[in-house]
């Protein structure tokens, strides 16, 4: 829903911007391909300078899945821990393998692993730890990349500007060649305005918006494995992972252990969870 609503305020941004260039004139005397060259080539010429190929094909995949996969809700999140803690006390914590092959969050499957393999808390908080300390400098590296390649356009766009003006001097009796070197000038600055801060700093911080909303996921986690681990009371580990959300996020209602146990099929207790009631 909310990568929708990114779209849809996207194309409208989009066309309000196109409008302003129609009622300036022509759209397609803004297109210009000497200009675009200069930029295009010079920009990712640096870029290819500065990194190695694979680092770049990295950085890309990570903006493709950015916009592409929508990450789970900090709501969905709770749903999710809390199911598997009523699920531990009812069928003991091996019975969690199943949902290891089940989950679709890397994070989460890493978690249950750990749980079922049965390692102590220190380790489990220890190894997720550093799994989301790297996770985190690794987006962090893929952010400067962007950033920097987004600093790249405007010179070149200067630099655009500049081969148009040489040539106008150059050639400052004739005519025509002043008419043909007019747009390069012109066209190349907006070219390396408009690619970077209309594309490469927007993608950055998408980017930065999407690795703070999966540390927060990640976190979560983190804390309901160790929850579970512990055997606290489901009623308790909802109360604290509710703490991470918005105050607009929580909607009031407790986790129904009736849906739960329908859910994983539990016909028996195997111990009392005390006033933990649907």
């Amino acid at each position: 829903m909310l990568l929708n609503k990114n779209m849809i305020g996207l194309l409208l941004t989009l066309f309000i911007t196109l409008a302003g260039f129609l009622l300036a004139g022509n759209l397609g005397m803004y297109f210009n391909l000497s200009g675009f060259l200069i930029v295009m080539g010079g920009s990712f010429g640096c870029a290819l300078i500065s990194y190695r190929l694979d680092r770049l094909a990295v950085v890309y995949r990570v903006i493709l899945s950015s916009y592409n996969h929508r990450p789970k809700q900090p709501r969905e999140i709770v749903e999710i821990l809390i199911d598997l803690a009523v699920k531990s006390r009812f069928s003991g914590i091996l019975s969690l393998q199943e949902d290891e092959r089940e989950t679709s969050i890397l994070f989460l499957r890493g978690a249950l692993g750990l749980l079922v393999d049965g390692h102590q808390p220190s380790e489990v908080q220890d190894i997720l730890g550093s799994e989301m300390y790297f996770f985190k400098q690794r987006r962090d590296d893929a952010e400067r990349i962007i950033r920097t390649i987004a600093n790249y356009f405007p010179p070149f766009g200067l630099i655009g500007s500049i081969v148009g003006l040489v040539a106008m001097m150059v050639n400052v009796g004739d005519s025509s060649v002043i008419l043909a070197s007019v747009p390069i000038a012109l066209t190349s600055t907006l070219y390396g305005l408009v690619f970077s801060n209309f594309f490469f700093l927007p993608f950055a911080a998408n980017l930065s918006e999407r690795t703070s909303q999966e540390l927060l996921l990640q976190r979560m986690i983190l804390e309901g494995v160790l929850a579970i681990q512990s055997d606290m009371n489901p009623r308790l580990l909802e109360t604290k992972l509710k703490s991470f959300l918005t105050p607009s996020m929580r909607d009031g209602k407790m986790v129904s252990i009736d849906r739960i146990k329908q859910k994983f099929n539990i016909y028996e207790e195997k111990q009392p969870i005390g006033n933990y009631a649907g």
